[in-house]
């Protein structure tokens, strides 16, 4: 039974490659960040005086938070690729596999790929790593002294972690996929409905509620804080819960944001039949909008901040060019790989559909108007979560300019915000329009 179920594992993946390509990239990409950052807090060690303080500062500090985002994009991608497979999972029920069996494949097929990116992505790291610390210490955050001090247990570590998580997201995305008789799941695959377990929404709800007290404490405490930059130490975090807390909320609040649309579309048809399937396909094309939201809350939150601190520091402060370039490193790295996981949710979101563009083309849909209604859904998506992580970067945007005596809204840089959104819209449609592409090619 082993020796079979692990076959079926491996012609499942042949059989939908372009999901199994999008958690290997997850994972690959996931690992890969992480474990570079990671050497950095392990060659803090041996550093003497203050470099051990600043390589731990980008190792952990800047390293977690990427790692937050990371693991929260891993465990997504994994979820989607696993919810996708509902109605496969229900006709493999009809014909006599039992829960567990079903759920057994799933993990075996996750694990195969999670196991063999993690591994390629520590290997990767254990160069990058290096490549990192070269790159601070030309760059004078660590003088010459400090050397590169990095083995295996901290790329070792980043690896470990992201395939516990992995197995965690399968493991939860099988149960449910597995949960109830089997023609109930292949009925409920088809209209993808699904309510949002109780604990996604406690988590979604303790994070956005930190990231919120974290905004009254810059502007009731830190702001007549004697340390310059305590302001920034507890508001900068805010825009990045806040983001990752809607994120978690994400087919709930798409659901709600794609009613109001359809009524305001009138006539357009177009518009119309956007919001109903962004609306119907909430659980789907969420995992396309939580990547959205977390990247303009952590792009424009970020720079924002940056910005006003440029302008409104006090001259002569010590070491403001450090926390600059860590501002910066932050938002991109976090930016750079929300991108990268907004274009891979959309392959895979597409790929999951390819049967239904089919059809549209059988009915007498051209490749321009297949192309068309789907891009629709992307631009919707888009501005949806677009104006969801303003509302998550408002969260440190606004107490930090009001710590630094600036009001409500900052005195200059507020051209970032529509240049953010601008760029987060067109890397949305531009990822859809790729994907719906690639897909059309194979289908017809």
């Amino acid at each position: 039974m082993s020796a079979a179920m692990s076959g079926l594992a491996v012609r499942s993946l042949r059989h939908r490659p372009r999901a199994a390509v999008a958690t290997f990239l997850a994972v690959l990409l996931g690992t890969l960040l992480i474990g570079s950052f990671a050497t950095l807090a392990e060659s803090s060690g041996g550093a003497p005086a203050p470099d051990d303080g600043t390589l731990i500062i980008l190792g952990a500090v800047v390293g977690g938070w990427g790692a937050l985002i990371v693991l929260f994009s891993v465990a997504s991608t994994v979820a989607i690729t696993t919810t996708q497979r509902a109605t496969e999972i229900g006709l493999l029920r009809t014909i006599g596999a039992t829960p567990r069996q079903a759920r057994r494949l799933i993990a075996r097929e996750t694990g195969a790929i999670a196991l063999t990116a993690a591994v390629a992505g520590a290997l990767a790291a254990s160069v990058t790593g290096r490549l990192l610390f070269e790159l601070i210490r030309s760059g004078g955050l660590v003088s010459d002294r400090t050397e590169y001090d990095a083995g295996p247990a901290s790329v070792a570590g980043a690896a470990v972690l992201v395939l516990v998580v992995s197995a965690l997201a399968a493991a939860v995305a099988a149960r449910k996929a597995t949960r109830g008789p089997a023609g109930m799941l292949v009925r409920e695959s088809a209209g993808e409905h699904g309510r949002m377990r109780w604990w996604r929404v406690a988590v979604a709800l303790l994070l956005i509620g930190y990231g919120l007290a974290m905004a009254v404490i810059t502007v009731a405490v830190t702001a007549d804080s004697d340390d310059p930059y305590a302001a920034m130490s507890t508001s900068g975090s805010s825009s990045i819960l806040v983001g990752v807390g809607l994120a978690v909320l994400a087919p709930v609040l798409l659901r709600w944001a794609a009613g109001p649309v359809r009524l305001l579309a009138g006539t357009s048809a177009t518009a119309h039949l956007a919001s109903y399937n962004t609306a119907r396909r909430a659980h789907l094309l969420a995992g396309v909008l939580a990547p959205v939201v977390v990247l303009t809350a952590a792009a424009a939150g970020t720079l924002m901040l940056v910005d006003i601190d440029r302008r409104s520091l006090p001259a002569g402060t010590p070491d403001s060019d450090t926390i600059t370039l860590l501002n910066n490193v932050v938002v991109g790295m976090i930016s750079l790989f929300a991108a990268i996981m907004v274009v891979n949710a959309f392959v895979a979101t597409v790929a999951h559909r390819r049967e239904e563009l089919h059809r549209l083309r059988l009915l007498g849909a051209t490749p321009r108007q297949v192309r068309g209604s789907v891009v629709a859904e992307a631009g919707l998506v888009a501005v949806i979560g677009v104006v969801l992580g303003l509302v998550a970067a408002a969260t440190t945007v606004v107490p930090f300019a009001v710590a630094r005596d600036e009001g409500l809204v900052p005195d200059g840089g507020l051209w970032l915000v529509p240049a953010v959104a601008a760029a987060v819209v067109a890397l949305t449609l531009g990822a859809a329009r790729g994907a719906v592409r690639s897909a059309a090619r194979v289908t017809v």
